[in-house]
């Protein structure tokens, strides 16, 4: 099996709401209106409650108060809503992977912390786009819970590295793909914006030539986070060399201040997206 089998695959598992496919069609629709993607928002007392808390959190940090869903499209915008729509759904569909619940939250924590990594570096470089960096932070590894399901026997053979070898060299070697291509893939089938799946296609890819910024945050944020978690006996220089720092404008002071964020922010985040992945603190 390919990338593509294995998205296909769980295309069948993990679906998203119809609700999700109809707030679509209405952003596509030019001739909507901000109470028109509000009123079929408002079908989802979950997902509306999940809104209007992301939206009143320290995350946006918006000085008033935002008490209708209207008012969260107007203020954030439809882009920025739209993307809560997309992480509460996402995270929503994979309620039924089958794998240990102590490891889909610690899953959730490092997706949530490279959200928070690349939407904090993002905000400070003055990023062009930068209200899907968050998304793309949550969504880069859902690739991994879709080997973890389907393939769970590989999937811990790709878990025996080397001292000198990345997560997604093993994955290359175990599979002829990274996790980071079933990412894309099942994104496509989700179908998701192309702004969004590229770069989570392209999130380990070395040279930067034909990189996008949100490509080039993308793989400095995830590579953060991993010197948090998985890959923390690593030395930084192995998972990003300073050529890359420089190129992307991100030095140690910004790191610092990026990971503060992300203790700060952490709970808050998990508490509403995954109500179940706080109780682990």
């Amino acid at each position: 099996m390919n990338a593509e089998d294995y998205a296909e695959q769980a295309s069948e598992i993990f679906v998203l709401s119809d609700s999700f496919i109809r707030i679509k069609e209405l952003i596509d629709d030019e001739s909507s209106t901000i109470d028109d993607i509000a009123d079929v928002i408002l079908l989802d007392p979950a997902l509306s409650g999940t809104i209007l808390k992301l939206a009143n959190s320290s995350f946006f940090n918006y000085p008033g108060k935002i008490d209708t869903i209207s008012k969260a499209v107007l203020v954030l915008g439809i882009t920025e809503v739209y993307n809560l729509v997309i992480a509460y759904f996402s995270t929503q569909a994979f309620k039924s992977n089958q794998v240990e619940s102590q490891f889909l939250e610690e899953f959730w924590e490092c997706s949530v912390d490279t959200a928070l990594m690349i939407k904090y570096i993002g905000s400070k470089l003055h990023t062009v786009n930068a209200e899907r960096l968050f998304i793309l932070g949550l969504l880069h590894g859902v690739g991994e819970l879709v080997i973890k399901q389907l393939a769970p026997e590989k999937f811990k053979e790709a878990l025996v590295i080397s001292s000198d070898e990345l997560p997604w060299q093993k994955q290359r070697e175990v599979f002829g793909f990274t996790y980071a291509d079933v990412s894309a893939e099942l994104l496509k089938e989700w179908q998701l914006p192309f702004s969004i799946v590229e770069p989570i296609r392209y999130q380990n890819e070395e040279k930067f030539e034909c990189s996008t910024q949100e490509t080039k945050l993308l793989f400095i944020a995830k590579r953060m986070m991993l010197l948090n978690y998985g890959c923390s006996h690593f030395e930084q220089e192995m998972l990003i060399s300073p050529e890359k720092l420089v190129e992307t404008h991100v030095n140690s002071a910004l790191i610092k201040a990026a990971n503060e964020f992300c203790d700060m922010e952490r709970l808050g985040i998990l508490a509403m997206l995954k109500p179940s992945a706080a109780m682990i603190y």
